[in-house]
């Protein structure tokens, strides 16, 4: 049995070195058809770090033999390296931009050109976010909604996470940033969570599907891609970038998290509507 050692002094005293983290991405990869070689290493080590406190393994020998042994932890660390939690409107005054300035103009569009909206959330955990640009269109463009029928389409690489999305429920720490009255219009409880209504559900289609082909996805108006693309490597942010960049017309919406910006050549792509909540419009 492994020594009892506390979490923080286990966590602190894991060491992955590049050969076991090499061993550990052929594991996955063989075993998972995933690889983690487009991921920052030193992300994806911290993550695998946290897996081997709770397996209780105090080396990366002994976790790469774990794995080998167990689908289940296979599957944890999958989870584990791939999980993005976030809430409903999450960064309040991102949405708040895009209800008056981004959604306008994009409504504009589609009057001009008589085409179906579509709108896209990737890295889309569990439906928060794509739930929550759907709550904004009922809440404030239904007129528009009835000229001009809106799609959206949300993606994850986890199936598991896309079905938990596709259920809806969730606990209160998720809908923290709603006013009483839209968790009451929107949300019913059910057990010890709450389900988001059938007539917000019904707006959104997920999609198991990795963001590296996003530029094989099918064209649509806004992307959002918030608190993503941290997680990869300069070179594979760049082939994310110029794939959305590839799916978007003239005019159409890129929404970045608070930490990401555009890189490389995509900068040609795209002008700036707002800095600050990192909100560009295709050229």
């Amino acid at each position: 049995m492994n020594p009892t050692l506390s979490g923080h002094t286990l966590i602190d005293s894991l060491e992955i070195g590049d050969e076991a983290f090499g061993e550990i991405s052929r594991i996955l990869e063989t075993l998972r058809n995933f690889s983690i070689s487009v991921y920052k290493d030193k992300c994806m080590k911290r993550r695998i770090a946290i897996r081997m406190r709770s397996c209780r393994c105090l080396d990366a020998a002994a976790y790469c033999n774990l794995l080998q042994q167990s689908d289940q932890e296979l599957d944890l660390l999958k989870k584990t390296l791939t999980i993005h939690v976030s809430q409903f409107f999450r960064n309040p005054s991102m949405f708040d931009k895009l209800q008056t300035i981004a959604l306008p103009q994009l409504f504009q569009l589609a009057e001009a050109t008589r085409e179906e909206l579509r709108f896209r959330s990737l890295g889309c955990a569990g439906g928060e976010e794509a739930y929550s640009l759907g709550i904004i269109l009922k809440e404030h463009f239904a007129r528009e909604l009835q000229r001009s029928p809106v799609e959206i389409y949300a993606s994850d690489i986890d199936a598991d996470i896309l079905q938990a999305a596709v259920c809806a429920e969730y606990g209160e720490d998720r809908l923290k940033d709603l006013p009483d009255t839209i968790k009451e219009r929107y949300f019913f409880p059910n057990g010890p969570r709450l389900k988001l209504s059938a007539k917000i559900r019904e707006m959104v289609s997920f999609h198991q599907q990795n963001i590296m082909d996003v530029g094989t996805f099918q064209p649509c108006h806004m992307v959002l891609c918030r608190n993503t693309l941290i997680y990869f490597t300069r070179p594979d942010q760049e082939i994310i970038l110029r794939g959305i960049a590839n799916i978007l017309p003239s005019g159409g919406i890129l929404v970045l998290g608070k930490s990401e910006t555009l890189v490389g050549d995509t900068r040609r792509h795209f002008t700036t509507i707002c800095p600050v909540e990192r909100i560009y419009r295709k050229l």
